[in-house]
């Protein structure tokens, strides 16, 4: 029998049939493992198990599949899958599949608006300062008009083209876009400005907005290098990895004035403590990684997960697969 493991996913099912679908094709068990597992230990405890629902945790590391023999597919319950080393996977015959960026599209797109409005209007601030008495505070919250301002779009793929959309048709905020995977041509003809360089994004944003996918060569891409290039009064909103911002650099330039504000839905090491240095940052909103947190998202993203499963076990194309081996390995009969 086909055993399957939900690992680490408190999302998976919650909202639909999915889980049930599971269980017309096989065993299926939700587990629950430190967010740190990796390598041996989280082979061993996935011993037996042919195919994986996976969260944005744990590690799933070459020595893991060096150890682990049984599982056959890997399928997130996301579009990120860079806690999953894919050439290991490819190397030892595993298929690696995510949910197709379009699942996640308007959710996230739109979670990364209300952030930008969230800093640029000083929602939450002029919030709290109402809840301490503070009514009379509201001069302090003056904020800017987004039709004024320039956005830098950073990842242009499925989110970060319709957030573009969205403030340019929506608010007539000047785009300029940055993402070497993208040709010029395809964002000129929409109206935008093409940047061949993160600099060139961080001098001429009033806010930059960050959706690129996080590869693990682009770890801190913003350092305190393009930090210090940037407007005075920026706003960065995160949506994509925290991973791909230098924590201590933000807040260093969040202390100095340089960044006007941080509005975040992703922090590297998540989940995060009410002791992280960001929380101690001033002007910082944190969500706890909720953009895709939808009704409709969470569905396209359950369905998307178990179409993946049963195209996977009747030989069918997997939407969104990420490796498809030449030599995958084969489900191991018991004799």
């Amino acid at each position: 029998m086909i055993r399957i493991a939900i690992v680490n996913s408190k999302s998976f099912g919650v909202y639909t049939d999915a889980v049930e679908r599971l269980k017309r094709v096989g065993h299926v068990e939700r587990i629950e493992v430190p967010k740190d597992s990796r390598g041996r230990e989280l082979a061993e405890k996935l011993a037996g198990f042919h195919i994986v629902v996976a969260s944005v945790t744990p590690v799933y590391d070459r020595e893991f599949f060096e150890c682990n023999r049984d599982v056959l597919l890997i399928v997130r319950h996301g579009i990120g899958y860079d806690n999953i080393d894919v050439r290991a996977a490819e190397e030892h015959g595993v298929y690696v599949a995510r949910v197709p960026g379009w699942r996640e599209r308007e959710a996230v797109a739109e979670h990364a608006v209300a952030l930008l409005l969230s800093a640029l209007r000083h929602v939450v601030a002029s919030h709290e300062a109402v809840r301490r008495g503070g009514w009379h505070e509201r001069a302090r919250f003056v904020g800017k008009e987004l039709s004024s301002l320039t956005v830098g779009v950073v990842g242009f793929g499925n989110i970060g083209s319709r957030v573009a959309e969205i403030l340019s048709r929506g608010f007539g905020s000047r785009i300029v876009v940055y993402d070497p995977y993208v040709n010029k041509e395809e964002v000129e003809k929409r109206g935008y400005v093409y940047s061949e360089r993160l600099e060139d994004i961080a001098r001429l944003s009033d806010v930059i907005t960050i959706h690129s996918a996080y590869t693990g060569e682009n770890y801190h891409m913003f350092d305190e290098r393009v930090f210090e290039k940037m407007k005075r009064g920026v706003i960065i909103v995160n949506t994509a990895r925290g991973e791909l911002i230098d924590a201590a650099a933000l807040c260093k330039y969040l202390e100095n004035g340089v960044v006007a504000a941080a509005a975040l839905d992703v922090v590297e090491g998540e989940p995060i403590g009410a002791d992280h240095m960001l929380l101690k940052c001033p002007n910082v909103i944190v969500t706890p990684h909720i953009a895709a947190y939808t009704y409709e998202a969470l569905a396209g993203m359950d369905e998307a997960v178990v179409e993946a499963v049963i195209n996977y076990l009747q030989g069918k194309p997997i939407d969104g697969v990420v490796v498809a081996p030449k030599h995958p390995r084969k489900l191991a009969v018991a004799s």
